[in-house]
């Protein structure tokens, strides 16, 4: 199969996942399972990648099951975080918002749409690594590849849990954490994310294949402008004054040493 009747049809399996999963969602009442299964998808969709273009090269196995850690590693810590929790305080929003009665075919397109629409979009690097053999892997771009997303798990996975032992302490209500991770970037746990997937990205320029890599900026331009460093920053601001305090001595997203 050509890459593009492979990427489209990669479409029709996430459109069937995500309506699977609003249904599931109107049942229970709950959008925010749809936040649970972004790690998840991506899975599926490598997945999907690996049986469609052929051949069991080391790349894509080695990609795959890069994926799959990340993936999986997501997905169950999201759950674990917020599944006692009720739906998330967006959705609700949303929900008083447009109502009830409207709010259940709404979310079909407002928000499991969208991410489907995102989740396949960002997947481009996982496609592009696998379809084209390019040279044998070894190349110096695949080994980089690797340590930049090992190093994006280590920050990530970091990140979550030293934020989570920050929070299960109840004298720590209302400070800033700024320590570990936390120390030299505000968001090591987004920065992670983002090199985990420029990890795949150089992957996919190893095989040979480079405009796939959109995907990667994809996911950084929203991790950084729209649902991640922005939007998080805006709301820390208002609910903790010390935190514009964090914001002077620590670099907002690249890791570096902070201010004296």
């Amino acid at each position: 199969m050509s890459f593009t009747q492979i990427w489209i049809e990669a479409l029709v399996v996430i459109i069937a996942m995500m309506t699977l999963l609003w249904i599931i969602s109107i049942i229970i009442k709950n959008v925010s399972i749809v936040d649970l299964f972004w790690g998840a998808g991506f899975v599926i969709t490598s997945f999907w990648y690996f049986f469609n273009t052929g051949g069991y090269e080391l790349r894509k196995i080695i990609l795959v099951a890069m994926v799959s850690i990340w993936g999986i590693r997501l997905s169950v810590y999201l759950a674990w975080r917020n599944i006692s929790k009720g739906e998330d305080f967006r959705y609700r929003e949303f929900r008083r918002k447009y109502g009830e009665n409207r709010y259940w075919w709404i979310s079909y397109f407002q928000t499991f749409l969208l991410q489907g629409f995102l989740m396949w979009l960002i997947s481009l690097p996982l496609l592009g690594a696998q379809y084209l053999p390019g040279k044998q892997f070894a190349g110096i771009l695949d080994y980089i590849g690797i340590a930049v997303w090992f190093t994006g798990i280590i920050f990530e996975t970091g990140g979550d849990y030293q934020l989570a032992r920050f929070k299960s302490n109840p004298e720590n209500k209302g400070k800033v954490l700024d320590t570990g991770f936390w120390k030299y970037t505000r968001h090591p746990n987004y920065f992670g994310d983002a090199a985990v997937w420029w990890g795949y990205g150089l992957i996919c320029i190893s095989a040979g294949s480079y405009l796939p890599v959109i995907g990667s900026l994809i996911m950084t331009g929203l991790i950084i402008k729209v649902s991640g460093v922005s939007l998080l920053e805006k709301s820390l601001v208002e609910k903790k004054p010390q935190y514009k305090d964090y914001i002077d001595k620590t670099s907002a997203f690249l890791p570096w040493f902070p201010k004296k």
